[in-house]
């Protein structure tokens, strides 16, 4: 399939101030929580990568959009934002991954709630700040996952144009720019937990269908064997938290929704150590969230944007910081 290249124009510079780390506990086995600054906005339902000790930002709710194009670069070692070349097609709940040097976008809902997805998939060339379309997503798919494993980004999860979610697994090899499939997900559920940890996919949380049906299920995929086993579930159900690897162990925060009449996201932050295959109880986080995005530069677990309520309220602009000592 013939690739149709977007340069786009040049960028604005958003510079926001990079405030002094306030802890919010004073440190102890279980890590510390610090701000350490803010976003140029308010903004949810966004995805997060981090590429050579800099996180980039995609899409999400913003600027009075349900489908914010907005692309930025975060560098924690200046706190300097910069608005890069937007999102092709501008979306929230897109998922987001990194792959030698480059950054790849798919999916992402347009309208609320979770309503009219994409099936867009595009390669941001951080050298050169353009797009590059890829061939499009099998289906059309909202709150979708990606990550990257050996030089394949796998694709799972979601929710299609019917309103339903799915357990496809679909696999996109950039050398080859063909996709295929995989394994599916044990069961069909979308806003998931995922990452890689030891060469293996972790797929934790997310929701079969309304946001009352949040599950806790733990399931580990191995590429080498194209198959699934179940692990140690999450303490609690919950979907559209934050996750991320964090010396050698996942981290996972919020999510929604804790208690739907005083309208209040999860505040449980867990962390999971495969060595002992189980989930444990960390720092208290700062505040309840869910729709914020994570990743880990140096020796810090960062987190922006998301809600500390159900739904679009109470957007947050906030920078959180996660330490173990």
């Amino acid at each position: 399939m013939q690739v149709r290249r977007l340069t786009l124009p040049g960028v604005l510079i958003a510079v926001s101030l990079w405030a002094v780390s306030a802890p919010l506990r004073a440190a102890d086995p279980e890590g510390v929580w610090s701000v350490v600054g803010q976003g140029t906005t308010e903004r949810s339902e966004i995805a997060a990568v981090e590429l050579n000790g800099k996180i980039y930002l995609a899409g999400g709710e913003a600027l009075g959009r349900q489908d914010s194009p907005l692309f930025q670069e975060f560098d924690p070692a200046t706190g300097r934002w910069r608005d890069l070349a937007p999102l092709p097609q501008g979306a929230s709940h897109v998922g987001m991954a990194a792959l030698n040097g480059k950054i790849y976008v798919a999916g992402g809902f347009t309208a609320n709630v979770h309503k009219n997805p994409r099936d867009q998939f595009v390669e941001y060339i951080p050298a050169t700040n353009d797009w590059r379309e890829l061939p499009p997503l099998p289906a059309p798919l909202g709150s979708v996952s990606l990550v990257t494993v050996g030089n394949s980004i796998h694709v799972m999860g979601g929710r299609g144009p019917d309103g339903n979610t799915v357990n496809t697994h679909s696999v996109f090899t950039p050398a080859t720019g063909q996709w295929s499939k995989a394994a599916s997900l044990p069961v069909a559920r979308d806003h998931l937990g995922m990452v890689v940890l030891g060469g293996k996919i972790h797929v934790f949380g997310g929701r079969t269908n309304a946001t009352i049906d949040n599950v806790g299920l733990h399931d580990i995929y191995d590429p080498a064997t194209d198959s699934w086993s179940s692990s140690a579930p999450l303490p609690v159900p919950r979907s559209s938290g934050a996750a991320t690897v964090y010396r050698g162990q996942i981290l996972y925060w919020g999510g929604e929704c804790k208690d739907s009449k005083a309208r209040i996201a999860f505040d449980d932050f867990d962390g999971y150590d495969p060595r002992t295959n189980s989930w444990r109880a960390l720092a208290k986080a700062p505040t309840p969230m869910h729709a914020q995005a994570a990743a880990v530069a140096g020796d810090t677990a960062y987190f922006f944007g998301g809600s500390m309520s159900c739904g679009g309220d109470k957007p947050s602009k906030a920078i959180y910081a996660f330490r173990f000592p």
